[in-house]
């Protein structure tokens, strides 16, 4: 009678919705984490850019300095020289006047380069150290995420010590971490319901979890190619794995201090597989339930929005 039970349409499409906002959620998520990526890599080509810019307006500094000082001198002997020339020819003291002025006008001239190329140099200054804050807070709140994620992987594989070599794995990638774990572990075939051993599993994931409420939590539940002979109102595979998904979400909202709003559920059927299902043992590592948990990125979006 457990096997033949119906499904209401309502929860099914529920779960469609559910399913199909996951799947926007994850595409944003996707979206806001290559933003986030390219973001602090033209970060770093700007503070590259900016660093470069640097030195250049600093050579360019020495440069007018060396100019100026070399013009300054050529003014003081040209000056001596009028100064002995004054007493011999008018029309010498007439020429090293105009000379006089002609000088005094680079010299001047040089002098408003020199501030110009001051100004900037200031101002690249500000920019590059604005630059390097801004590469810098985005690179410490993703360090900080990272690090958030590898205390919860971490403290999910103590949690589950009792059940390793039975099916069950934890791994973090791409900055999310994913508990795996074998139908051998939760069900028996064809069925939804959860044993005892598998059920201890939940339980003691979902303690961890109930601690971390700050973490989006996405129950996928994965078949093998094998179509689904069972009886009943579930057709097919997928319709299978969305039960079984579902199973667990029911099993973790018994943990109160686990918000239900972070809880998805999702059947992705046969169509995910992470091994070959030509034999038996590939087989067994597709039928599993995959926990993914994400970090919520509001300080990441924060930081993006601010950029914009």
């Amino acid at each position: 009678m457990f096997l033949t039970s119906c499904v209401s349409p309502k929860i099914y499409k529920d779960l469609e919705a559910k399913y199909a906002d996951l799947k926007e959620e994850n595409r944003k998520l996707a979206a806001e984490n290559e933003n986030l990526l390219n973001t602090k890599n033209t970060a770093e080509n700007e503070l590259k850019q900016l660093n470069a810019a640097y030195d250049e307006a600093v050579a360019e500094r020495d440069k007018l300095q060396a100019d100026y000082n070399a013009t300054k001198a050529n003014l003081d002997n040209l000056k001596s020289s009028y100064n002995a020339l004054e007493k011999n020819s008018s029309a010498a003291i007439a020429a090293n006047s105009q000379k006089n002025r002609e000088l005094l006008a680079q010299l001047e001239a040089k002098e408003q380069a020199l501030s110009a190329e001051i100004t900037r140099l200031v101002q690249l200054k500000k920019e590059l150290e604005d630059r390097s804050n801004r590469v810098a807070e985005l690179e410490e709140v993703i360090r900080a995420k990272d690090a958030a994620m590898t205390k919860l992987k971490n403290a999910i594989s103590s949690a589950l010590t009792d059940f390793e070599g039975k099916g069950l794995t934890v791994e973090q990638r791409n900055g999310k971490v994913y508990v795996s774990m074998e139908n051998k572990l939760l069900f028996s075939s064809g069925s939804w319901a959860v044993g005892t051993e598998g059920r201890r599993a939940v339980q003691q994931l979902g303690t961890v979890l109930g601690e971390n409420p700050d973490i989006a939590v996405l129950i996928e539940g994965h078949t093998d190619n094998v179509p689904y002979s069972g009886n009943g109102t579930l057709t097919s595979n997928w319709d299978l794995s969305t039960k079984r998904a579902t199973s667990i979400v029911n099993i973790l909202r018994e943990n109160n201090n686990i918000i239900p709003g972070n809880l998805t559920a999702a059947g992705r059927g046969e169509f995910a597989p992470i091994a070959s299902n030509d034999n038996n043992q590939g087989k067994a590592k597709n039928r599993r339930i995959e926990v993914i948990l994400t970090p919520k990125l509001d300080e990441l979006s924060r930081l993006l929005n601010e950029e914009q």
